[in-house]
């Protein structure tokens, strides 16, 4: 036990050690943590456990799970479903077995209550973990406040399913979604509600309604539509043509001001500068190097990124995962990762927040993780899940702590050992930056052959990513 806990910093200290030693100071630093081998999701005294995720005993899917992101939210864990409902579930509690799990449901859980009357794809925690978003078929942004469960807030204008949904690294009031209806919009929280709807809900609403336009702002928020669209080679069913141009995932960069979104249409991971979406951009320019591949499924299910923003993982509906570097993005990805199924959109990956490790759901029912430098095999393949593993997610706070969402109605905590929120903070001093040209706004990159389709530099990251010890719940008192 003494072993790990002096191994434990390495896994948030993996950056300074790429920053002051290169690759092969990483490599040292993280190859054969004891850790990884020792990850279970088997209650007693471990700290994991089994959730069942059910209403009134009637088990439904989870579709996201999200840890909080500072020390007050660190263990807990939200978990949106098919039904519409939000659960918060504090993970250092004692969680049941497999077997328990469903009678033991309601005693894991803190609240939870029902978001929307339509399936939740997406959650975010904001404002220091007091507010929640939920992004749902019913084509609207919901923002919650935790301490109460009441809606805040209600962001409309979307005309499909809300699919993705992230926040800006250091103003919790700007918000990107992305849509099934092919658009992502940026929503400013500080601007000027609307009226009440007839539920009593503040609507903060896109009210602009022509398509012909490829940006539409409204008040302090834009909308930029058929951001991934493909190229029709023949007329196609309306439906399909819908589905197809579904954006995946969005994800604010940590410089805080580029936007990386992905589609189903295409392998193209799309980097958007916000200071000039009102730039037209050119249908051929936005389709170089897109064409679809034979026999290759095309699309992107999810796109994450470290805490200091120097990769994005995109995993990908060819059952690769692809790895870039933010400063390098032109050179196309730097390491693909296999041995994981991606058969559906809901199956996602996510990468550590030091960016040393990817975890990925599976298809098969497996989760998978690797080292992020050693791209050429498995690190550890988790079983317990009987259906196909989709949701994933990284305890940001608590080394070892782990968290998987599948298709047989639960969700996996997986652990090392049953500890408190650390105080492991990440280091302070990593500082990158990179300016991009101004005529540069817009930038595409592809993992296609032949295909790369980057356009200028790209904006570097940055973030603290400090941590605060302690671990108190919102919603409890303090003891």
């Amino acid at each position: 036990m003494a072993t790990r806990r002096r191994l434990s910093p390495t896994f948030f200290g993996g950056l300074r050690a790429r920053e002051h030693g290169g690759a092969s100071g990483s490599s040292r630093a993280t190859a054969g943590l004891p850790y990884l081998a020792d990850l279970s999701s088997n209650p007693g005294g471990r700290g994991g456990g089994v959730i069942a995720v059910e209403h009134s005993g009637d088990p439904v899917i989870p579709f996201a799970i999200s840890f909080g992101k500072t020390a007050q939210t660190c263990n807990l864990l939200a978990v949106a479903d098919e039904d519409g409902y939000v659960g918060l579930y504090d993970t250092r509690r004692r969680l049941p077995s497999t077997s328990s799990s469903l009678e033991k449901s309601a005693e894991t859980r803190v609240p939870d209550w029902v978001a929307h009357n339509n399936a939740i794809f997406d959650v975010c925690w904001i404002k220091e973990g007091s507010q929640i978003l939920t992004a749902s078929g019913d084509q609207t942004v919901k923002i919650w406040s935790v301490g109460n469960r009441k809606c805040i807030g209600v962001l409309s204008g979307h005309t499909g399913s809300v699919k993705s949904l992230s926040c800006h690294s250091s103003n919790p009031e700007l918000i990107v979604s992305g849509s099934r209806d092919g658009s992502f919009a940026l929503w400013d929280l500080r601007c000027d509600p609307k009226s009440p709807n007839s539920h009593g809900e503040t609507c903060l609403t896109d009210n602009t309604n022509s398509m012909n336009k490829v940006v539409l702002h409204v008040r302090s928020s834009a909308v930029v539509r058929e951001a991934h669209s493909p190229i029709q080679r023949n007329r196609t069913r309306s439906r399909a043509k819908a589905a197809s141009t579904s954006i995946t995932s969005v994800l604010y960069l940590k410089d805080g001001v580029s936007i990386a979104t992905s589609g189903a249409a295409d392998n193209v991971v799309k980097i958007w500068d916000t200071r000039n979406l009102e730039v037209p951009v050119s249908n051929k320019n936005s389709q170089a190097g897109a064409l679809p591949l034979e026999g290759v499924k095309h699309g992107i299910s999810c796109l994450s990124q470290d805490s200091y923003g120097a990769y994005i993982a995109a995993s990908c509906m060819d059952n690769r995962i692809y790895l870039y570097s933010v400063l390098h993005v032109n050179k196309g990805p730097i390491n693909v990762y296999t041995g994981s199924k991606i058969e559906f959109f809901f199956v996602k990956s996510a990468i550590s927040p030091d960016g040393t490790h990817i975890l990925g759901g599976s298809s098969d029912g497996n989760v998978y993780l690797w080292q992020v430098d050693q791209p050429e095999s498995v690190t550890a393949v988790l079983k317990g899940h009987e259906g196909e593993a989709t949701s994933v997610d990284w305890c940001a706070s608590e080394v070892g702590k782990i968290a998987t969402s599948s298709d047989d109605s639960t969700v996996r905590v997986w652990s090392t050992k049953k500890m408190d929120c650390t105080n492991v903070s990440s280091p302070t001093v990593i500082r990158k930056r990179a300016i991009a040209p101004n005529t540069e706004h817009r930038r595409s990159i592809t993992h296609e052959p032949a295909a790369t389709t980057s356009r200028g530099a790209v904006a570097c990251a940055r973030g603290d990513g400090e941590q605060q010890s302690g671990c108190h719940s919102p919603l409890q008192p303090r003891g």
